[in-house]
């Protein structure tokens, strides 16, 4: 399903069945409830308002067409569509797999294409958004070469994190807002039971790296920090990784709110050097 099929699908659905909307009916606040860039919510908007579901009222702004809604019939599923695959996530996914075997992979595009059922020229502002991230190397005149993932780099990498975003809380100290801090801690939660969802707040490390104001603290973590960032969300994936990672979080956030610097120093360079038992695990078997 398409992106413009779903958001419209999922419109019309919650029209037809009573429910309320997710969001205002204009363009910003739809592509931001459904995290996708205008054009699909313009197209879905301008196909509702085509089949009379949707109006455009006297202040030229889209109003629901109550007179033209009817009900779902009797035996009509109210059950809103499940969004589409995120296809740069599924990749992604796979490619950090895949890369963790240690060696360099060559990508070539129609096959990759094919085997993901998508158009060449898609898989293609996916590969670059990959090789943007550090992921993939563009090689000229042959191709995409996977980078694969080395226990050295990722040591190298954090030893010199550790040092740069210690150095951006001390920076940061003043310009830390206590209300902003709580609210990073609030989207931190180790679930009540085994069913319920690990929620996980990474933004905690790039709030201290603005905060420090420093231009090339924030190009160090804007060049190098993406590839990390992609291998260590996809680690979080693992429900004891996740809780552990929570912990971290709330330790430091914690001491941070309390102004514990010397507390919250401490259990930052812990969460920065020790918190990746899976990766390391994957390359001590490999």
């Amino acid at each position: 399903m398409s992106l413009k099929n779903y958001i419209k699908n999922d419109l019309e659905v919650r029209l037809r069945s009573g429910q309320e909307l997710p969001a205002a009916l204009t363009l910003e606040a739809l592509s931001d409830h459904y995290q996708v860039s205008f054009s699909p919510v313009r197209l879905a908007l301008a196909e509702l308002v085509d089949a009379g579901l949707l109006q455009k009222g006297a202040n030229r702004r889209l109003e629901v067409n109550q007179g033209k809604i009817k009900p779902l019939k009797k035996g009509q599923s109210a059950a809103l569509p499940k969004p589409p695959t995120d296809m740069f996530e599924l990749i992604t996914n796979d490619f950090v797999k895949l890369s963790l075997q240690g060696e360099p992979v060559d990508i070539r595009e129609e096959a990759t294409a094919k085997q993901y059922n998508i158009s060449r020229s898609s898989l293609r502002i996916i590969l670059n958004r990959l090789a943007g991230a550090g992921i993939l190397d563009h090689i000229p005149r042959r191709g995409w070469r996977l980078r694969p993932f080395r226990q050295e780099d990722m040591q190298a990498f954090l030893e010199v994190r550790e040092l740069l975003e210690l150095k951006a809380l001390e920076l940061a100290k003043p310009r830390l807002v206590k209300e902003e801090l709580q609210q990073i801690l609030d989207g931190n939660v180790i679930p009540e039971s085994k069913d319920a969802e690990v929620l996980i707040d990474n933004s905690l490390h790039a709030y201290i790296i603005e905060k420090a104001g420093n231009h090339y603290i924030q190009d160090f973590f804007q060049r190098q920090g993406k590839y990390y960032d992609i291998l260590f969300d996809w680690e979080d994936q693992d429900r004891e990784t996740a809780i552990e990672t929570v912990r971290q979080h709330q330790a430091i956030l914690q001491a941070l709110i309390a102004e514990d610097w010397k507390t919250a120093r401490k259990a930052l360079s812990y969460h920065i050097k020790d918190n990746h038992p899976i990766l390391s695990k994957i390359v001590k078997q490999s």
